[in-house]
């Protein structure tokens, strides 16, 4: 199997007010991936081999692309506040083996230098909700940002309608060097529970504790983070539409270290998102989000450890051609809302901060495996 994604895409984000390092509030940037999986018979078993690659580190600059109340992960010894860091070069090097136990009981073993534990839904790239969208949800870091883990090992039993998995990985977000492998010792574990009550409807419940995950501002030393998570995600598929919608809360603890002293916090975060695509060429795609974010985390570093409840509000339209050899383009854009509490209006020129963006969108046809 081979998949890819390639948006090229501006954005402009004028609200913007505390921006450091000169960055603009207008960008051109690409982001994309390539994915790769074989399987084979081996005894019993199946035997798969999977690698996930993006060119981000080069065609996303200035530590990340423009995405107002986004945050997280490092850049330039500094902590990285109104924009969406790039995916690393390596986004998944690993291997699973897939085997019979009992009647419809099956066994799997996963692993690699990098991949997707246990935890959360999966990572927006892969959502059949997300994937229009090229804007990255700023609820990322309390849902799925641990889908790029550098060092894994997950077990799991399974059958039809269930699935039970445990993993044992490096938590540590990744340093700001995009193309090696960062890698760190398996201390964190998670466990995730999916049920799937009919073919179009699925739920997860998951868990995990994140040694060292989260970067702080230098010299800070890095601190855990305790996660939890739960989604439901709905697929309606007929001959002439693809309905897709997502629905998906998590929960972060952990002790938020700033200038004045270490604060134990829990914060919380919800997230909405639905595309609708008729006869495989119009797409409309939504998000709302709404995330509790502490001040250090958007560099209001004169509260850094209040809790600013903040909220984005998005939508979009993709045209795409009629495809060509399996190939499909499409043109699109989106507009969003940025929602802030009064005390962060003036960072934002406003308590709603407006974004605009149009893209250019390479993908293969709709196909099933």
């Amino acid at each position: 199997m081979l998949h890819a994604s390639v948006f090229g895409q501006f954005l402009y984000e004028p609200g913007d007010r505390h921006r450091t390092g000169g960055f603009a509030t207008d960008q051109f940037s690409s982001v994309n991936w390539v994915m790769g999986m074989a399987r084979r018979q081996v005894s019993a078993g199946r035997l798969g081999l999977r690698l996930m690659a993006s060119l981000e580190p080069w065609t996303v600059q200035n530590c990340g692309f423009i995405n107002l109340l986004a945050n997280g992960e490092v850049c330039e010894g500094d902590t990285i506040h109104d924009r969406q860091h790039p995916h690393d070069l390596f986004m998944e090097l690993a291997a699973d083996y897939d085997r019979p136990l009992v009647g419809s009981l099956r066994w799997q073993l996963y692993g690699g230098l990098a991949g997707e534990p246990a935890l959360g839904p999966s990572g927006f790239p892969h959502r059949i909700s997300a994937m229009p969208n090229p804007i990255a949800p700023i609820t990322h870091h309390w849902l799925d940002s641990s889908h790029i883990t550098f060092g894994l090992i997950t077990t799991g039993l399974y059958e039809r309608r269930w699935k039970a998995e445990v993993s044992f990985f490096n938590g540590r977000e990744p340093d700001e060097n995009r193309t090696d492998l960062d890698l760190g010792p398996l201390d964190s574990i998670s466990g995730r529970l999916t049920l799937m009550p009919t073919s179009r409807f699925v739920v997860q419940l998951s868990a995990g504790h994140l040694d060292d995950a989260k970067a702080e501002f230098p010299p800070q030393p890095r601190s855990d983070v305790d996660r939890a998570s739960a989604s439901a995600t709905y697929h309606r598929v007929t001959a002439t539409t693809v309905w897709a919608t997502t629905v998906a809360y998590g929960l972060d603890a952990g002790r938020e270290v700033t200038p004045v002293g270490a604060v134990d916090l829990i914060t919380h975060a919800a997230l909405l998102e639905s595309n609708l695509t008729l006869r495989e060429r119009h797409t409309w795609f939504a998000r709302i989000e709404v995330v509790g974010k502490p001040g250090e985390d958007l560099h209001v570093h004169e509260a850094p450890a209040e809790v600013f409840v903040v909220g984005k509000v998005e939508g979009g339209y993709v045209r795409y051609s009629r495809g060509w050899k399996g190939i499909v383009a499409g043109i699109g854009g989106t507009a969003s809302a940025n929602i802030v509490p009064a005390a962060l209006a003036p960072r934002y020129s406003g308590r709603v901060a407006p974004g605009f963006g149009v893209f250019v969108t390479v993908r293969p046809a709709r196909h099933q495996m």
